[in-house]
């Protein structure tokens, strides 16, 4: 079920030009494409990327050849196809910006005498709202945290020491700002000494397998690690930056399932295309 969204701003029944009505199409294909398969839940950025997705086909480009686009949609336009399409079905509302309180929702003390094998935490809070509407939590045994819940409370951090070999994973943007995330976000969470952190991206070679739209303007932050390689570190000086939004979504779903269970599992190579359009992946080599 699609959550409500607010009403819509003045505008919302403004009259669109040929450029506008063209656009409005597009968006409507967009939308049905990001639900597929089975109606999956999404969010407005995960919504523009999918649009310029479908205006500029990029991803269909072979992945030896490592680079990222400017989108060919402006956010404004974007913004305006969406307050003239109404609700939008399956697009998820903003996430809240209230903060909530992680671990204090239950009035179970006896859950957290458990251990939690894995937990996953990640630099949108709306990626991580969107990560729990489609059930993943549920599906992966790995409970969902956005930035804005941490730090864990100090229950929930608890259960990660009970657990033998306990990790917790780090969803990322691939920008200065979202290596500096996965590099501080131990110890910003709280996690207990002895736990594994494993950064599973979005790294600048990924994005750039993928061929996602990227923006300008980064600023700089941190010098990269160690592990960026020489492209990486050339496309980070120019200012640029990829959101984990711009992966598709039924792609984000699979992949982040698969890299918290540690599933390993390759398409048949007869099925490979197929399968790339379902979302069947892992995040590509370097």
């Amino acid at each position: 079920m699609t959550a409500p969204r607010p009403a819509p701003e003045s505008g919302a029944g403004e009259r669109a030009g040929p450029a506008g009505a063209l656009l409005d199409l597009a968006l409507r294909a967009a939308a049905r494409r990001a639900a597929e398969p089975g109606g999956i839940l999404f969010t407005e950025r995960q919504l523009y990327y999918e649009l310029c997705r479908g205006l500029r086909p990029w991803h269909l480009a072979p992945r030896r050849l490592r680079f990222t686009a400017r989108p060919p949609v402006r956010p404004a336009a974007f913004e305006a196809a969406l307050r003239r399409a109404g609700d939008v079905p399956g697009l998820l509302p903003p996430a809240p910006a209230a903060r909530r309180a992680p671990g204090r929702h239950t009035p179970e003390p006896d859950l957290f005498a458990y251990g939690l094998p894995r937990l996953l935490l990640c630099e949108s809070d709306e990626i991580a709202a969107m990560l729990r509407a489609n059930g993943l939590p549920m599906e992966s045994a790995c409970p969902v945290f956005g930035a804005a819940e941490l730090p864990l409370d100090a229950r929930v951090a608890g259960m990660l020491a009970h657990a033998e070999r306990a990790r917790v994973y780090v969803l990322h943007d691939a920008s200065p700002a979202g290596l500096a995330f996965a590099a501080r976000a131990a110890a910003e969470a709280g996690v207990p000494p002895g736990v594994a952190v494993v950064p599973i991206g979005l790294r600048p070679r990924q994005a750039g397998a993928l061929h996602l739209p990227h923006r300008t303007g980064e600023e700089p932050g941190a010098p990269p690690p160690a592990s960026c390689d020489t492209w990486e570190h050339r496309w980070l000086a120019r200012g640029r930056g990829v959101e984990v939004a711009a992966v598709r979504p039924a792609a984000l779903l699979r992949t982040v399932h698969r890299l918290v269970r540690g599933v390993r599992r390759a398409p048949p190579r007869a099925g490979r295309r197929q399968a790339r359009a379902s979302g069947f992946l892992t995040w590509p080599a370097a």
